[in-house]
């Protein structure tokens, strides 16, 4: 099978077989952009709601700049990678300050956007302006791999290097757009990573990986992420209808969102939160009622895996100046229902919450 042979049975078999998707039924390339940046790491059926969310809150490029990141990470809360929303809202001003509102209508210029590296920015020039430029994603290697028998290493830059070649030897030069739209598509539904119905696959007759008997050995990705175990100890105060919360910092997880006041510890052992030095700094606090909240909670990220303990602290009215001033000379934050509801934070102190009211 020539490239256009390739090219032409996947688009013969895309409008059959796409998902009806809002992204997919426009080219203005603020849509297309806020789509790209959400479904990164993220799967379509988990990323959608989220761009409802953000379509409907931010219309345009100008309201999302304008909008307080506070509000950007309120809406992305649950979707995880916070990177990509402090990133979305830098774009966003960037587009506006920089290039008056309007994306830029190519794919060297998109690259000098805040988060947009070379995947995003060439599904923006291929969607929204019909620029020849392959995007390569994982559906892209797994497609590639699979039908070419390619082995290069995707953990790799050089066997990235080698898939962006490829893929843009074969993108189809009379709809860029629809041929991108058509391979990551096909990666999705039908060259899926597990179990893939070959047998009703239209490439299948000239498919090296089903012919070989090597389906599920592509792509090849060696490098595998060291997990790292790390176990939380934080504290609910309360007091007066307040809560105490601090603004997670850079360098670490979740920068930008809220969480409690926490100590953290080298490995888990029984009752480990009584050694804590921020408990430790509120035995002051002579009316103070501490409970440990049901059981430890895991959340996983891809690169850390977070084991975590709730204490309850719950102040006394009594107690309220005195915590203000506690809060103060640590530069916490001190708020009340709604503003907590309001504020962006992680995952698991959303379930948290939930959990215990």
């Amino acid at each position: 099978m020539n490239t256009n042979d390739f090219a032409y049975r996947l688009l013969t078999w895309y409008p059959d077989n796409c998902r009806d998707l809002p992204w997919r039924k426009t080219d203005d390339p603020y849509i297309i952009w806020l789509s790209e940046i959400i479904l990164q790491q993220t799967k379509v059926a988990q990323g959608l709601p989220y761009f409802m969310v953000f379509s409907e809150t931010f219309p345009d490029v100008k309201s999302l700049a304008e909008a307080p990141l506070s509000l950007v990470m309120r809406c992305w809360q649950g979707l995880g990678y916070y990177s990509r929303a402090r990133n979305l809202h830098a774009c966003a001003q960037q587009v506006v300050h920089d290039w008056g509102g309007n994306f830029p209508d190519s794919y060297r210029d998109l690259l000098k956007l805040k988060g947009v590296g070379p995947y995003t920015a060439a599904a923006i020039a291929s969607f929204a302006f019909g620029e020849k430029v392959a995007v390569v994603d994982g559906n892209v290697y797994r497609v590639l791999s699979r039908f070419f028998g390619v082995d290069a290493d995707i953990s790799t830059q050089k066997g990235k290097k080698e898939f962006e070649k490829l893929a843009n030897q074969l993108i189809a030069t009379s709809d860029p757009g629809t041929y991108n739209q058509a391979i990551m598509e096909f990666g999705a539904l039908q060259c899926v990573p597990k179990s893939p119905d070959c047998h009703s696959c239209p490439l299948v007759e000239n498919c090296h990986a089903f012919s070989a008997n090597r389906v599920q050995d592509y792509p090849v990705k060696t490098k595998k992420v060291k997990i790292k175990k790390r176990y939380f100890s934080y504290l609910h105060i309360t007091c007066a209808g307040y809560t105490v919360v601090k603004e997670r910092g850079a360098g670490d997880i979740w920068q930008g969102l809220v969480d409690f006041p926490l100590d953290e510890f080298k490995n888990e052992k029984q009752n480990q939160w009584e050694d804590g030095e921020s408990l430790a700094s509120l035995r002051g606090f002579s009316r103070s009622q501490i409970d440990v909240f049901g059981t430890t909670y895991k959340h996983i990220l891809s690169h850390q895996w977070i084991f975590a303990t709730f204490v309850q602290v719950r102040l006394q009215k009594g107690d309220l100046e005195i915590l203000r001033n506690w809060v103060e000379d640590r530069n916490y934050l001190l708020v009340n229902g709604e503003e907590l509801e309001d504020l962006g934070k992680p995952i698991l102190i959303a379930k948290y919450l939930i959990d215990c009211d």
